[in-house]
């Protein structure tokens, strides 16, 4: 472990940093063009203020909820992330088992260095969890089945659909330092050899399997006759889209701007969830992730409408430290925090976390109430 103590995500990432070969940093931390998306994702969450209620009983607070037929223990998963063995080598294996050991889900990257039948393997050995397979529309059809047969097959939960990539977004970083993953991983999920994937730009690797002819019509219908997974839709961002994932059946949806990374100057996932949350009417599950950075964000977010949050970025930071224990150390954080809010702000249960704990910071006068 990192000999500096690490109290809060942000001490996560300085330590992570202080490991990381800076072209993993950066392909790890940077956005699309102009990184506004990515910066606004994490200060987006500052204007929102908490409004405690006193004088309650918070001895026993409850954080669990319901999610893919069991319960996990707080509000959180870990988002798919891609190229998880260039933080740790071993990757996505060190995540499942810290996402077992804490009793949350995990989503798994078609970009996985490792097959999704070690990953969920490794995670059930530990304890209870389930896992939800990320998916591209791809141009092999043949291909995209064959990854949701394995998933279904290992037992994941769910689909998570990534709708906001048709293209990948304008990533300077990674055209500047000519980015290539590390000789000797592999894409297994979307089976690339390391010898493929050496032939060619990350950009030119996803532009040869994705499909920019994707719709609604085409893909939701597709998936549908092959699973009996539920399928969500993930990035999405309009209040329209929510009204597209209800009409076409949909099991939930994930607001998401990708993390910044496709793209940029999208709004921050954390003010694009109140229209949305207002579109669903209770009719679909909402989850969100970007910039969630602490416990606090957490509640914010469930304050705003959502039923669960992910996170991406402080996983891989979590792995670069101490591979599976750096990320246990990271979900302690955000569960500490996050529980310990609950306390403050007089919340015993989830149910307790609604619009009334939160208001608005304005900049010409009091605080506006939601």
């Amino acid at each position: 472990m990192e000999k500096h103590k690490i109290l809060c995500i942000a001490d996560l990432e300085a330590a992570a940093s202080r490991v990381m070969p800076q072209s993993t940093s950066d392909f790890y931390n940077s956005g699309a063009t102009n990184q506004v998306t990515v910066r606004e994702n994490s200060s987006a969450y500052g204007k929102y203020r908490i409004l405690p209620r006193v004088l309650k009983n918070v001895a026993e607070v409850d954080t669990k909820i319901g999610m893919f037929d069991r319960e996990i223990s707080f509000p959180l998963c870990v988002s798919p992330a891609g190229l998880q063995a260039m933080a740790h080598p071993d990757g996505e294996l060190a995540t499942s088992r810290a996402c077992a050991s804490l009793g949350i889900n995990m989503g798994i990257s078609s970009y996985a260095n490792y097959p999704v039948e070690q990953i969920t393997a490794v995670g059930t050995e530990i304890g209870p969890i389930h896992h939800a397979m990320q998916l591209y529309s791809m141009t092999d059809r043949a291909k995209e089945a064959r990854i949701v047969h394995r998933a279904e097959a290992s037992g994941c939960k769910a689909i998570l659909l990534t709708a906001d990539s048709p293209v990948l977004g304008v990533r300077y970083n990674e055209w500047r330092n000519g980015f290539l993953p590390p000789a000797g991983l592999e894409y297994s999920m979307v089976e690339m050899t390391s010898k493929q994937i050496q032939k060619q730009s990350h950009d030119d690797s996803f532009t040869s399997f994705n499909s920019a002819a994707h719709s609604w019509a085409t893909e939701i219908p597709w998936l549908r006759s092959i699973t009996k997974m539920e399928i969500w839709i993930k990035g999405i961002l309009a209040p329209e889209d929510v009204e597209m994932a209800i009409e076409y059946g949909c099991d939930g949806v994930i607001i998401s701007n990708h993390g910044g990374r496709q793209l940029d100057e999208t709004p921050a996932t954390i003010d694009a969830l109140p229209a949305c949350v207002q579109a669903a009417r209770g009719r679909i599950r909402i989850h969100i992730d970007g910039g969630i950075r602490s416990g606090t964000d957490m509640f914010k977010a469930l304050a705003l409408g959502a039923e669960c949050c992910w996170v991406g970025r402080p996983m891989l930071w979590g792995l670069a430290v101490d591979g599976q224990r750096g990320v246990e150390l990271m979900l302690r954080i955000l569960y500490n925090e996050f529980k310990r809010c609950m306390q403050l702000a007089g919340c015993k249960s989830i149910a307790d976390i609604t619009s009334s704990r939160i208001g608005v910071v304005r900049p010409d006068g009091p605080l506006a109430r939601l």
